[in-house]
């Protein structure tokens, strides 16, 4: 939460700035902080659980509906804020985003009839941004069903709250705004985001943005404002621009926002940078597309940059911006990419009717002839150069454009549909040969290519790793003949057959026997040592290598298991957790046999010893797909040879084990397996058997063609390489303040433990140098998992659990409060069969759990400036820091007069983070700052009230009023009436959810006291001190005896 003060904090170095430019981007501006403290809202609001400013929402309807009788705008306003709590969060954002992306229709009486016509409320105008109401509150306060929070900024349109802007503080890290405040913001005001269509993170340098079902993974930078040339910039200038501009941000909420199904529930997708811009240059190609004789271009976004929510977000703006009778054919190459696509635009809720797929050219002619927006087909469709159909509104987007087989059927494709405009989507670069996808389709109109999509976080890197050389195909062995073979992704019989017949030695090569039990033996090492856990594909040569490979590996499974079991008989206690937990986790994991279905494969698998029939049964009865995606099912294992290699999406899955020869589209198409965004994934990795990247320039010499320098894959040493700089950084801001990881690293026992404590002291000096080394900390620790299980791995051991203990007891000196450490908590422990010795400590000495609050009346503090005097001094501030923001945060909840200690307590931090304050001046203040703190506390005792009744007698004398102390015995007795008399009659379950309830609480709080309060208090005063009083009760008691003081 942000507190108001005039030092150098986030509200003068981020949030003042942020008002200013979005004051110039065409926002009005308001601020928020007193909004009740003079009786009635400026903003018209009744109470801080309203979010929707209603008045603003009412003059915006009437002005956009000019015939609308008001009658109907009042029943279109109450659709819009009715009560969806009952509804799950991304439901009620569906329906509100509905409501205003294609207005309100309201039933009224047919003025020539006994029945009912429908009038549609527009919202919003979208084609005329300037005929919108936009306004940025700042310092909101919000009620929820329990708690009250302050947003940083809101962003209304007509009233409605679209736009939510956390800001952080510039020396904070950015993800504190998403595990510290926008969670917890979720959960605790939900009915802010029912109307929310995106939310931006930011502490100044850093910015993100995402939408309510982002994970912090899925929040991204946001580089240029309008043009793909640009050369990009992080900053929250460069987000506010590019995302707030009036006329870009409803062109984001009306035309760049998705709701989709997946296996975990429904999200809400909002457009990238790059998608917006790349989309947008279509949509300027289409303005243009007779000049460009139909071909709108190419567009090159990387794999697992979201390219085919791309095409969604430019089919969907066509039908809604352009006129025209506009219908879309879906063009791939393969059926399992086709189901793939389709399942992509149907679960988002794009195609509404029945899958219209053509079946032949003739058909295809019949579908084209009918009233359809969307059709799926294969390119084999178009054998023939025949003409299909004239029309010239429709649009043929195709993914993977350039596959070899594109070149002869994309000619065909443009004589049957001569006035049709064509859109080429891939993944990778065209290259030299593949000229005819340019006659076609154009030239590239958006680029965003694997370097810009790792840079922005949009993939993850990706590194290969050479295992077992000596049983590395050498390339010479393998023609381009071959090559070429493997190239087509699916073998059929007749080229498996084609392929054990005419390559005969290589394929010999690559299937014998003793070399595919050194892989299977090898892969489960691999598997079971690797730091992240992620899903993992073996992708072999063919379906009974698969087969084999699956065998071989079950057998090697279960000898490791074995062999764990053996080592656990000798494992010492600390190691023996470890082990125990690495046998658990190899007996649940499930692996399966995923390959298409061809005729006589029972006889043929058989013929080579081989049993298909069990893989087939589970391939048939259960949804292994479905499944695999799963990051929660124990199925992490899966052996291919051609299927789920495009177009598959599995973010969790981290492992390719390659034995296959392959390159150049196919290479790409299948590496980007392992390249998507998933929380705690730093990269991806290849292990490669076939020897592929052996020739890295000739495996993907499209790079070199097509795409620049740079390759999409790198050699795992870099990853090592990374780590051993990460480590040097570490070091070397240990070695700045009086740290040596060397000397610590080298000692032992109770020596050892000083050192730590003594390195904990140093690396808390300042909130820059902590902030500074849990960054660096995690980093490594991050690098660290992705290396494990290479050898490079055990240089790096010793030297990665000093840097996380020394990060985990700084950690354990920060309370809840300060959310930052819940993800890092996650990632604490290293694996302890990694030489943990020496280094183990015992439970931190102060625990922060949620029901446990600190007693500041039970520190003793002579004792305290004993121990600080006598070393640690900034981990004893750190602790007592942390003690004390955790008794505040308690006490203001309860009585919301106390805000000015709070002001005080972060003034105080700032002063000392500032330099103002050394170490001894603020453990003084500290100590001053808690024991007013246990007098606060007393003062309810002192005043004969209790807590609840403080409260009320606080709001009601404060600031000072001039009164006897007669009148002040009167004011404690109208507060102790006030609290009797709502809590038995008033205070009834879901009061605060009913009109006729709120508006009872509201009147009984104006009798009591009007006959209770003494004549100090002015009719103007009075006012206030009413509208004060039901604020706090309908913050602090949610109804049927439910309140902040019995959860206290």
């Amino acid at each position: 939460m942000v507190l108001k003060t005039t030092s150098y904090t986030e509200d003068a170095l981020v949030e003042q700035p942020a008002i200013a430019l979005l004051a110039e981007l065409g926002w009005k501006t308001f601020d928020a902080y007193t909004e009740f403290d003079h009786g009635v809202s400026p903003l018209g609001r009744e109470t801080k659980a309203e979010v929707i400013l209603k008045t603003r929402l009412r003059e915006a309807l009437l002005g956009l509906n000019p015939d609308v009788s008001v009658d109907s705008i009042h029943q279109a306003i109450e659709e819009l804020s009715r009560d969806r709590s009952r509804m799950g969060a991304v439901a009620a954002n569906r329906e509100v985003y509905h409501l205003l992306k294609n207005g309100v229709r309201v039933p009224v009486p047919d003025p020539e009839g006994d029945g009912e016509t429908v009038v549609v409320v527009q919202v919003i105008d979208w084609n005329n941004p300037a005929n919108n109401d936009f306004l940025i509150c700042s310092q909101l306060w919000v009620s929820g069903e329990m708690h009250t929070r302050r947003a940083d900024l809101i962003g209304f349109v007509n009233g409605l709250p679209l736009l939510f802007i956390e800001l952080k503080a510039a020396h904070r890290r950015l993800e504190t705004a998403f595990t510290g405040n926008l969670r917890d913001y979720k959960d605790t005001i939900s009915q802010l985001f029912w109307p929310n269509a995106l939310i931006i993170l930011s502490n100044g340098s850093q910015s993100r943005v995402g939408s309510i079902t982002a994970g912090w993974e899925h929040f991204a930078e946001w580089k240029k404002v309008g043009s793909e040339d640009e050369s990009g910039r992080v900053s929250l200038e460069t987000m506010l621009r590019g995302v707030c501009d009036t006329n870009r941000f409803l062109d984001l909420v009306e035309n760049f926002c998705l709701f989709q199904e997946v296996p975990g529930g429904m999200i809400k997708l909002t457009a990238k940078n790059h998608q917006y811009l790349g989309v947008n240059n279509a949509l300027e190609a289409m303005a243009d597309i007779r000049r460009r004789e139909g071909r709108l271009g190419v567009f090159w976004h990387t794999q697992g940059s979201g390219k085919s929510v791309s095409m969604i977000f430019f089919a969907q703006k066509v039908l809604r911006k352009l006129p025209g009778n506009w219908t879309f054919v879906v063009v791939t190459d393969r059926q399992e990419l086709d189901g793939q696509i389709y399942k992509n635009f149907s679960s988002a809720g794009v195609v509404t009717e029945g899958r219209a797929q053509a079946e032949n050219c003739l058909h295809l002619r019949q579908l084209l002839s009918e009233d359809h927006r969307y059709i799926f087909t294969l390119i084999h469709k178009f054998r023939l150069p025949e003409l299909v159909s004239t029309r010239n509104d429709i649009i043929v987007i195709t993914d993977e454009a350039h596959r070899s087989q594109y070149d002869t059927l994309a000619l065909n494709m443009r004589t049957a549909l001569p006035n049709a405009a064509f859109l080429a989507f891939t993944g990778t670069p065209l290259i030299i040969g593949e000229e005819k996808t340019r006659q076609v389709f154009g030239d590239y109109i958006s680029v965003y290519d694997f370097q810009q999509s790792v840079a922005d976080g949009s993939t993850v890197p990706l590194y290969y790793e050479n295992r077992i050389p000596e049983l590395q195909l050498v390339n010479e062995n393998l023609n381009e003949d071959m090559e070429n073979l493997l190239e087509a992704a699916e073998l059929d019989e007749a080229q498996e057959k084609k392929l054990e017949r005419e390559f005969a030695r290589e394929y010999h090569l690559i299937t014998r026997n003793d070399r595919l039990e050194a892989v299977a033996k090898d892969l489960v090492e691999h598997f079971t040592g690797r730091g992240f856990q992620g899903k993992a594909m073996m992708i072999c040569i063919d379906k009974a290598t698969a087969i084999r490979m699956y065998d071989k590996v079950k057998r090697h499974w279960g000898e490791k298991i074995a062999a764990l079991r053996k080592e656990l008989d000798h494992a010492e206690d600390h190691a023996r957790r470890a082990i125990e937990e690495r046998i658990t986790r190899m007996k649940e994991t499930d692996m399966a046999v995923v390959v298409s279905q061809g005729q006589n494969e029972i006889a043929e698998m058989a013929e080579k010893g081989l049993d298909i029939k069990p893989h087939r049964k589970r391939m048939v009865d259960e949804d292994l797909e479905t499944k695999f995606k799963n990051p929660d099912d124990p199925f992490r294992l899966v052996f291919v040879c051609a299927m789920w290699m495009t177009g598959f999406d599995v973010p969790s899955c981290s492992t390719l084990y390659l034995d296959k020869p392959m390159r150049n589209h196919t290479l790409m198409q299948t590496i980007a397996r392992a390249n998507r965004v998933y929380p705690g994934k730093v990269s991806g990795l290849i292990v490669d058997y076939a020897g592929v990247f052996r020739d890295l320039e000739k495996a993907l010499a499209i790079y070199g063609a097509g795409g620049g320098n740079q390759k999409p894959v790198e050699d795992k040493a870099a990853l090592a390489a990374a780590l051993r700089q990460a480590f040097a950084d570490t070091t070397g801001l240990c070695a700045e303040n009086g740290v040596s990881l060397e000397v610590i690293r080298s000692a032992e026992g109770f020596n050892r433990i000083g050192l730590l404590d003594d390195a904990v002291e140093s690396l808390v000096a300042s909130e820059e140098i902590k902030r500074r080394y849990l960054d660096l900390a995690n980093t490594v620790y991050r690098l660290y998992k992705a290396v494990l299980p290479d050898p490079a791995a055990r240089e790096f051991a010793v030297l990665v659990t000093p840097i996380q203990v020394i990060a985990d007891k700084i950690r354990s000196l920060i309370p809840p409060a300060d959310i930052t450490q819940v993800m890092q908590q996650v990632e604490a422990l290293l694996d302890e069969s990694i030489a943990t010795e020496g280094y183990i400590i015992g439970e931190p000495s102060t625990s922060y759990s949620g029901e446990h609050l600190i007693d500041l009346s039970n520190i003793d503090f002579e004792k305290l400036a004993e121990k600080f005097k006598a070393g640690r001094k900034r981990t004893v501030n750190e602790k007592l820091k942390g003690q004390v923001a955790q008794k505040l945060m308690a006490m203001v909840r309860l009585n919301r007069t106390r805000m000015d200690y709070m002001e005080r307590f972060q003034a105080m931090i700032d002063a000392y983070n500032a330099g103002s304050l050394n170490a001894e001046q603020f453990f003084q203040q500290l100590v001053d700052f808690a024991q007013s703190l246990n007098e606060e506390e007393k003062r309810a005792m002192g005043e004969k009230l209790d807590e609840e009744e403080l409260a009320l007698f606080d709001l009601l004398t404060k600031p000072q009023i001039e009164m006897s102390k007669a009148d002040r015995e009167k004011v404690k007795a109208t507060a102790r009436q006030l609290l009797t008399t709502l809590k038995a009659e008033k205070l009834v379950l879901d009061w605060r959810k009913r009109q006729q309830a709120r508006a009872e609480v509201r009147v009984t709080i104006e009798k009591v006291l009007d006959q209770g309060l003494p004549r100090a208090y002015t009719p103007e005063l009075f006012e206030q001190k009413t509208t004060a009083i039901f604020q706090h009760v309908y913050d602090a008691y949610y109804g049927a005896g439910r309140s902040a003081y019995a959860a206290a």
